[in-house]
C-alpha cells in the first residue's frame, strides 16, 4: 500500500529508501536531525499482519533530541513486497533493516522490535553492531510453535507450525482491505481481542487497521505455503512467507547468550497478552488441548509452547553470563505494551537508551 497522509499522524513524514535489496519504507519524524548520532537514534521494527504506523505516537512522544525511525518490513506497509525466504528464519528482514540503515548512514542505533519484530531484531544482534535490544512481547527465540520449553522441536518438519496455520477468512478479509467489524476474523476485530487487551479503547484504531490491511498476502509474503505431514495436525512448516520464518526448524536466536558484546536488553510484556503467552491463543498445540481443535494427541504428544518461559529462561543465561537484562511485566495489559501503556513504554526504553554500555 501506499502511505498516505490521512493515516499519518501530524509530525511524522515517510520516504522509500532504495537498498541493495529493495525499496523499503520508512517513517520518520519531521522535526529529527539527520546527523544526530548513534547513542540517541532508535530504530522501531514492528510484527506481523502490521506497519511501521504503529509506531507513531511511541516516535512522536521521546524527546526531541532523539532520532525516530519506523521500518517498514518487507510485504509489510509501503515496503516492496517480495518474497520471504523461510529457510532463513527472520535474517531476510533483519538483513534489509541493515540494508535501510547503511543506506541512511545509522551505522549503529538502539533497536526496538515488537511480537515477530522482536526475532527480526535479535536476529540483527547476532549480525550487526546494536546499542541496544528492547523487545516487546517478542517471538520465543524459539520461534512460535512445535517445541519444548528448552526449545527441541516437537517433530523435524515443524507439524502444527508456519502458513498452514493461517486462517484463511482472516487473510481474505486482510486482501480486500476489509475496515469492518462484521466478523471475528476482520482485522478490526482481531486487533480488538488480540492486539490489546479486552476492554483497551484505541484513540487511532483506524490507522491501525490500515496498518494491518497493509499485509501482503502474494505467495511468498503472508501467510506462506505448508507442507503434509504426518503428525497432528496435518502440516508442516514450508519454506516461504511470513508465518514460516518462525517455525522452529527455521529460526532459533537462543545463540544471543554467546555474544561477545552483549547490548543491554529491555523485555515488556503484558500478562493479558493472547499472542505470546504460554497460552497462546495463536500456538494451534494449545488450541487442540482446549478442544477448539479436534484430535489433539495430548501433552506428551503436542505440548503448548511456553513461549514466555523460554524467552525468560534465555534471557536468564544471557545475565548469567555478563548481559544486562531489565524484565517489565505490566498487569492487565495485552499485545501492545506500547499502546496501552504509552508513558511507562517510553519511561522504560529511555531507560535502557541511557545505560552506560548504550
Amino acid at each position: 500500500m501506499s502511505i498516505t497522509k490521512n493515516i499519518l499522524l501530524d509530525g511524522i513524514s515517510a520516504r522509500v529508501i532504495e537498498t541493495s535489496r529493495l525499496r523499503v519504507n520508512i517513517l520518520e519524524r519531521t522535526a529529527d536531525a539527520p546527523s544526530t548520532p548513534p547513542l540517541r537514534t532508535v530504530v522501531f521494527v514492528h510484527g506481523n499482519v502490521s506497519s511501521a504506523l504503529f509506531w507513531q505516537e511511541t516516535m512522536l512522544s521521546l524527546p526531541a533530541d532523539v532520532r525516530s525511525i519506523a521500518v517498514d518490513l518487507r510485504g509489510f506497509g509501503g515496503s516492496e513486497a517480495l518474497p520471504v525466504d523461510a529457510t532463513r528464519g527472520l535474517s531476510d528482514f533483519s538483513d534489509d533493516v541493515y540494508a535501510t540503515l547503511q543506506e541512511i548512514g545509522v551505522p549503529s542505533a538502539h533497536l526496538v522490535g515488537w511480537s515477530m519484530g522482536g526475532g527480526v531484531v535479535m536476529q540483527y544482534a547476532l549480525d550487526y553492531p546494536v546499542l541496544s535490544l528492547t523487545l516487546q512481547a517478542p517471538v520465543s527465540p524459539y520461534g512460535f510453535g512445535g517445541t519444548r520449553l528448552d526449545g527441541s522441536r516437537l517433530t523435524d518438519d515443524d507439524a502444527g507450525c508456519g502458513g498452514g496455520g493461517g486462517n484463511p477468512d482472516f487473510i481474505d478479509r486482510l486482501r480486500a482491505g476489509d475496515t469492518s467489524a462484521d466478523a471475528p476474523t476482520s482485522p478490526r476485530n482481531v486487533f480488538r481481542a488480540s492486539y490489546v487487551a479486552p476492554g483497551h479503547i484505541a484513540e487511532h484504531e483506524d490507522n491501525w487497521v490500515a496498518a494491518m490491511n497493509s499485509t501482503s498476502t502474494q505467495p511468498g509474503n503472508y501467510p506462506g505455503n505448508s507442507v503434509t505431514s504426518t503428525s497432528w495436525p496435518g502440516f508442516g512448516a514450508g519454506d516461504t512467507g511470513v508465518l514460516n520464518t518462525m517455525a522452529p526448524g527455521n529460526f532459533n536466536v537462543s545463540r544471543l547468550i554467546d555474544l561477545v558484546e552483549k547490548p543491554p536488553i529491555l523485555w515488556v510484556r503484558g500478562t493479558a497478552d493472547a499472542i505470546v503467552s504460554d497460552a497462546s491463543l495463536f500456538d494451534l498445540n494449545h488450541l487442540g488441548a482446549i478442544g477448539a481443535i479436534p484430535g489433539w494427541p495430548g501433552a506428551d504428544v503436542a505440548p503448548a509452547q511456553q513461549m514466555v518461559s523460554q524467552t525468560r529462561a534465555v534471557l536468564d543465561a544471557y545475565a548469567a553470563a555478563g548481559g544486562e537484562v531489565d524484565e517489565v511485566v505490566w498487569e492487565g495489559v495485552g499485545h501492545s505494551p506500547h499502546l496501552e501503556r504509552p508513558e511507562d513504554f517510553r519511561a522504560a526504553l529511555l531507560r535502557v537508551m541511557r545505560h552506560p554500555r548504550g
